[in-house]
C-alpha cells in the first residue's frame, strides 16, 4: 500500500515550494503524491511559466477558482476542494505557505473523513492528516491577511514543518510540541540551489541592458505599501533618489495602483517590466547591487544569494534573514531606507546562510512523514 498525499499549490510563491516536494515524493515508492492547483493565480506569467521552468508536472486536479475577495476566493477553494478529497481519499493533505489556498484546503481536510481508517502513530484514524510546510512563521501583524492564514493553518495542522528557529519558538509558545513541529529547513531554497546554475545562464541582463552590480531590483505588492496613493508616492520618491538604476517587475495589482495614483516613473532611472519567470528573476536578484522589497520569499532568496536586501515593511515573519542573512528591516521612512542603503556593503560581508538551508529540506520532510506514518 502507498500513502496518498494531495499537495496543494495555488499562488506564485507556492510553486517554488511544491516543486522539490513533488520530486522527493516521486523518489519514494511508499507515496502516491498528487498535485492540486487551486488556480488562485491563473495568469500565465504568475503560474504556467513556473510549471514550465521548474519542471512541475501537470496538475492532477485543477480547481480553477480564479480571483475574488479574500472571503470569496477562500470559500470557492473550500467548495471545490471538498469533492476532491471525497473522491481521492488521501491519507494527508499537504499545504505550503500562507495564501488563501493554504487555509482553505487545510480547513476542508480537517473536517472530512475517509471511507476507511488508516494507522497513524499506532492508532486508527479516518481524517486525512493536515501537513503544513513553512509553519510557525509570524509577523505579529494582525492586519496582514497572510498572518491570519498562517495562524489558523498551524492551529489545525497535525504535522508542522518549520523553516527557521523562530518558527519553532513561535509554535512552542502557542502550545505546539515537538511531536507535531519539526525543523526541516527551507524548501524554497531547495528550488533556488537546484536552479542557480541555470539562472546564471539567463540572458535577462542583456535583454534589459544591465550589468552585474549596477542596479537595484524593486518588488512592491503589499496593500500597506501600494493601496494608499500617498504612501506609494512617498515610497517611490525615496527609491528614486537613491541614485542607481532601478528594475521593477510589476505585479498586475501594483501596476493598477500606480496608474490609479497618477504616478509616472522616469524611464531614465526606472525599468518597469512584466512579472518574470523564476529563472530570469533569480538572475536579476543574484546580480543586483541591492534588492528593495516587501516580499517574504525575496528576503530568503537574497540571504542565500548573498545579495543585500532592504525590506520595506515594519515587520517580518522571517527574522533569520535579519539575524544571519543580508536583510535589513527598515519600514518605509526616508531616513531609514537611505541609512540602510549606505550599509549594504557591510551587510553583504557579514552574511551567513541559515542552518538546514542546504537544498535537502524536501527530502527531510518526506522522510519525517514516512517515519510518522510508518
Amino acid at each position: 500500500m502507498s500513502w496518498r498525499i494531495l499537495c496543494v499549490a495555488g499562488a506564485r510563491p507556492n510553486f517554488m515550494k511544491i516543486a522539490p516536494l513533488l520530486r522527493a515524493f516521486g523518489r519514494d515508492p511508499r507515496f502516491d503524491a498528487r498535485l492540486v492547483h487551486t488556480g488562485q493565480h491563473y495568469d500565465d506569467k504568475l503560474s504556467k511559466v513556473f510549471f514550465d521552468e521548474l519542471a512541475i508536472p501537470r496538475p492532477d486536479i485543477e480547481l480553477e477558482v480564479g480571483s475574488g475577495t479574500h472571503a470569496q476566493q477562500t470559500a470557492e477553494i473550500m467548495k471545490r476542494f471538498e469533492p476532491v478529497i471525497e473522491k481521492e481519499q488521501p491519507h494527508g493533505v499537504l499545504v505550503v505557505g500562507d495564501v488563501n489556498s493554504t487555509i482553505g484546503c487545510a480547513i476542508v481536510a480537517a473536517k472530512v473523513f475517509r471511507n476507511e481508517a488508516f494507522t497513524y502513530r499506532g492508532q486508527p484514524r479516518r481524517r486525512p492528516l493536515v501537513i503544513h510546510v513553512e509553519a510557525g512563521l509570524r509577523s505579529f501583524d494582525g492586519d496582514m491577511p497572510e498572518e491570519i492564514n498562517r495562524m489558523l493553518t498551524d492551529s489545525i495542522s497535525d504535522l508542522l514543518f518549520v523553516s527557521e528557529p523562530a518558527g519553532m519558538t513561535n509554535l512552542a509558545r502557542e502550545g505546539v510540541g515537538p511531536d507535531r513541529a519539526i525543523m526541516v529547513g527551507n524548501v524554497m531554497i531547495d528550488t533556488l540551489l537546484a536552479a542557480r546554475d541555470r539562472a546564471m545562464q539567463s540572458t535577462v541582463l542583456d535583454t534589459l541592458g544591465l550589468k552585474d552590480g549596477s542596479y537595484g531590483l524593486v518588488t512592491l505588492h503589499r496593500p500597506s505599501n501600494v493601496d494608499d496613493p500617498d504612501m506609494l508616492h512617498s515610497l517611490v520618491g525615496v527609491l528614486d533618489g537613491l541614485g542607481l538604476p532601478l528594475v521593477f517587475p510589476v505585479h498586475p495589482r501594483t501596476r493598477k495602483r500606480i496608474a490609479d495614483a497618477g504616478l509616472v516613473l522616469d524611464p531614465t532611472r526606472w525599468q518597469l517590466v512584466d512579472p518574470l519567470g523564476y529563472i530570469d528573476f533569480l538572475r536579476l536578484q543574484a546580480s543586483a547591487r541591492v534588492v528593495l522589497t516587501d516580499s517574504g520569499g525575496v528576503q530568503e532568496e537574497t540571504t542565500v544569494l548573498g545579495v543585500p536586501c532592504i525590506t520595506l515593511r515594519e515587520n517580518t515573519e522571517r527574522p533569520v534573514t535579519v539575524d544571519q542573512g543580508t536583510n535589513q528591516l527598515v519600514g518605509t521612512s526616508r531616513d531609514a531606507i537611505i541609512a540602510a542603503f549606505h550599509k549594504i556593503d557591510a551587510v553583504r560581508a557579514a552574511a551567513r546562510v541559515p542552518d538546514q538551508w542546504d537544498g535537502k529540506s524536501a527530502d527531510r520532510i518526506v522522510a519525517a512523514l514516512a517515519s510518522t506514518l510508518g
